[in-house]
């Protein structure tokens, strides 16, 4: 499988994750992502070295209540379940509870499924229906998002009204493989899709486009502090000021 990150060298990314964060990456871990490995849409799984960052993340709020938007197999899901106090909740939400079934033996041999809320929803619906309550407002530690990119900044309007002042939410995949600083038609080389894959071409160049409107918003939002880096597809993480 070709590695989800921006680094010019698989053998660099590979480095990497094998001195950072392979020899201490949790048996469950390693086993959700053998099994993700295998799936047709693999590259929609979180990258181990974003994982570890969003671990240490998790640890440095002293995270007990999360939220997830995006799941797939359960990479992340797990990883969060993991680090969190037995005590602790993940509202996981996701449309697609079959992919999520295929991690949910490992996570349920981990056991940790009993930290887990998912709700098999889209997730505009979802962040508004938890919204609804007005407890839930400023009540979440740690938000992670790896959803769709042109809905990211209305991902965001809602997930700052979720988090607690200095809570901590990531976005995943927000550099596009590099396609962010270069033109539009860099998409076809950057993930070698032929010219022909019309509907691949249109998904990925939606996606640029998302990530581009989505890291300038960001920038220019005075509620929180950013910070993009080059883990994995690019993390961009953000600190709730106010």
């Amino acid at each position: 499988m070709e590695p989800k990150s921006v680094l010019q060298t698989h053998d660099l990314y590979k480095y990497i994750l094998d001195t950072t964060v392979y020899p201490s990456e949790p048996e469950p871990l390693k086993e959700l992502r053998a099994v993700s490995d295998i799936h047709p849409n693999s590259f929609m799984g979180t990258g181990p070295d974003a994982g570890r960052m969003i671990q240490m993340l998790l640890k440095i709020a002293n995270a007990k209540k999360t939220i997830e938007v995006g799941v797939f197999t359960g990479y992340s899901l797990l990883l969060t379940a993991l680090t969190i106090p037995d005590d602790g909740k993940i509202v996981a939400i996701d449309m697609d509870r079959k992919a999520y079934e295929i991690g949910l033996p490992v996570i349920q041999k981990a056991g940790v499924e009993h930290k887990i809320d998912f709700i098999e929803s889209k997730a505009l619906s979802a962040l508004d229906k938890i919204l609804e309550n007005p407890d839930n407002e400023g009540s979440f530690d740690f938000a992670f998002v790896d959803a769709n990119k042109d809905d990211y900044i209305n991902y965001h309007e809602r997930i700052v009204k979720l988090l607690k002042v200095n809570g901590i939410v990531a976005y995943d995949n927000t550099l596009c493989r590099g396609a962010v600083a270069q033109p539009e038609s860099c998409i076809v080389d950057l993930f070698n899709v032929p010219r022909e894959n019309t509907a691949m071409l249109k998904f990925l160049k939606a996606a640029r486009a998302g990530a581009i409107e989505f890291n300038k918003s960001l920038a220019a939002d005075p509620r929180i502090q950013m910070c993009l880096l080059p883990l994995s597809d690019g993390l961009t993480i953000c600190r709730r000021l106010y």
